[in-house]
């Protein structure tokens, strides 16, 4: 089931008013129910493996306290959740070329298709997060099943997360959540505006960064380099969209999960980029992987800084993928931030005689397009055809393969320029900021009519914008 279509937003928008007139009591398994029927339509096959793996993750969370052999148990948990990530997400990229070294035939890529691993990644972090906590003594094994069960399927999170926390979700679960209208409010702007961002903008931005990797050998029909520093728009405007959505009716049902994005196209280096974007993601790796790697290797002093950090970022891109692209995509990512971290005195006296203003955009210029270049590595389908991108980058020109004025790009444009306008605004004038936001959420006659026309507005360019291109989310496929 499409999450940007008609009968996901019906259906979900009929189960919350459900889910406030079923008994308290009930609420978990109606939650249960909703979002089991949801992974079932992509699979029941999967539907099916979920609930086995929850099985294995909740037993041996629930015995990890009391067992004589804390460890093993602890180890054994977390070899079964990587080796299951690994049999359906890496064995073409790991195990079969290794059996074909010793001319072994295998067809082991063959589970991967039966099961249809969807949302596999996230899923296996939220696993192994639960573990490593239970066994730091961070939170208690979760007793009910129901609740463990939901903490890993929860239908607006699944396909592409936030990442959650089990600390953090599951206590929720065990309060009680009245109607709340505010809750539903909030809930159904999110929504729109998630809706808004991925039907108007990121199917549109689609059309120009697939169809130059689906056209590499005819460079000459289109400008490469505009393809590049469309990347991050398009990837944040697809991946922002649905986290909205997801949000949206998480908290339309009285659930909080992580905030995934804090406008990172105004960070002024790498560091600071990736604790904004993706959040969830880069904060998982920060403290399951990095922190724990720094600690394990801590008698090495800076030598287990730089060990924690490119073992962390190299494991991040491989997380996205199956693929040499998308390893150097995390090792690029590791190198800006050593170079950051290593330089950071030289850097701060060679640029403080700057002005703010100046200082403060040649960062987010530079950061904006450094990632730019590296996302290469993530929208290419091999490494093979990211080199051949960049070999063409000096001799690339003339049009883009999109007819602008067919695709509605000038919405688009004005729409992206309002969005990041308005987050420049929160970021750099603040007091304007929430001058503008009290305005906007304002109970005057204007405030209500100036919403409502843009609600109106929203709608009407979605529903004009949906039936020139429908576009997959690009999270989708980890």
């Amino acid at each position: 089931m499409e999450i940007t279509s008609l009968i996901f937003i019906l259906v979900s928008t009929l189960a919350v008013f459900a889910y406030y007139l079923v008994p308290a009591r009930f609420r978990v398994l109606f939650l249960v129910l909703l979002s089991s029927g949801f992974v079932a339509t992509y699979s029941y096959k999967l539907l099916l493996y979920i609930i086995v793996y929850t099985v294995i993750n909740y037993i041996i969370g629930s015995k990890i306290p009391d067992a004589r052999n804390k460890k093993v148990l602890f180890i054994t948990g977390i070899v079964i959740n990587i080796t299951q990530l690994v049999l359906l997400k890496y064995v073409s990229f790991t195990i079969e070329p290794l059996f074909r070294l010793f001319s072994i035939e295998t067809n082991l890529v063959s589970i991967s298709r039966f099961i249809v691993p969807i949302g596999v990644s996230y899923f296996t972090l939220q696993g192994i997060g639960y573990l490593v906590n239970v066994n730091l003594g961070w939170e208690k094994p979760e007793k009910n099943f129901l609740h463990f069960l939901l903490y890993m399927t929860f239908y607006p999170r699944f396909i592409s997360g936030p990442i959650d926390r089990s600390n953090l979700f599951l206590p929720q679960l065990k309060e009680a959540r009245a109607f709340d209208s505010a809750n539903i409010t909030e809930g159904a702007r999110l929504v729109l505006f998630g809706l808004f961002k991925k039907v108007v903008i990121a199917n549109q931005l689609s059309l120009i960064v697939h169809g130059a990797f689906t056209s590499l050998e005819t460079t000459d029909t289109f400008n490469l380099w505009m393809v590049v520093l469309i990347q991050p728009l398009y990837l944040y405007f697809d991946f922002s969209g649905y986290t909205d959505i997801a949000i949206g009716f998480s908290r339309a049902f009285g659930i909080k999960i992580p905030m995934n994005f804090n406008r990172p196209f105004l960070a002024e280096n790498m560091t600071n980029f990736w604790k904004r974007f993706h959040v969830s993601l880069s904060a998982w790796f920060a403290d399951y992987v990095f922190m724990r790697t720094m600690f394990r290797y801590r008698k090495l002093k800076k030598q287990a800084t730089t060990i924690a950090l490119f073992l962390t970022w190299v494991l991040f891109g491989i997380w996205h993928g199956a693929g040499w692209n998308f390893m150097f995509l995390g090792l690029l990512q590791a190198l800006a931030v050593y170079y950051e971290f290593s330089t950071k005195k030289w850097r701060y006296k060679a640029f403080s005689r700057l002005p703010t203003f100046v200082r403060k955009w040649t960062g987010r210029i530079c950061t904006y397009v450094f990632y730019s270049i590296s996302l290469v590595f993530f929208f290419a389908p091999d490494m093979k055809s990211a080199l051949t991108l960049f070999s063409r980058l000096p001799v690339s020109g003339g049009p883009l393969p999109v007819d602008f004025t067919q695709q509605n790009f000038t919405i688009v444009i004005i729409s992206i320029l309002v969005i990041i306008g308005f987050e420049i605004i929160q970021e750099d004038f603040n007091k304007l900021g929430q001058k503008i936001e009290s305005s906007w959420y304002s109970r005057s006659r204007i405030g209500t009519l100036l919403r409502w026309l843009f609600y109106y507005a929203a709608i009407v360019l979605m529903m004009s914008s949906s039936n020139n291109v429908a576009a997959e989310f690009v999270y989708f496929q980890f």
